[in-house]
């Protein structure tokens, strides 16, 4: 079963996530295991992040690799809001980066 997790860190900005990224694509974590969708959006001083997951245990494996490079950085992920996924329902993809 396939989750939706959606964080709401409070002041990670655009350039703190883009810093994330950077880390996680260094680590060999940029396309995690299990997660199918990622998406960054909002005010670019308060970014949020909303990922759809294939398993609550991949996530958690990926989590070992953020969480450390989010604190390196002064950021704080916060507790996601996690719900089960009813349907998904895959378009034409689009990059905007």
């Amino acid at each position: 079963m396939s989750f939706v997790l959606r964080f709401t860190p409070s002041g990670f900005s655009a350039a703190k996530y883009d810093e994330v990224i950077k880390q996680l694509e260094a680590s060999g974590a940029g396309a995690p295991k299990g997660r199918s969708y990622h998406v960054c959006y909002g005010d670019p001083n308060s970014v949020q992040v909303t990922d759809v997951w294939d398993s609550m245990e991949d996530f958690k494996a990926f989590g070992q690799t953020l969480v450390p490079i989010m604190q390196s950085l002064g950021a704080d992920p916060g507790q996601p809001e996690i719900q089960e996924v009813h349907n998904i329902i895959v378009g034409e993809v689009h990059s905007l980066a």
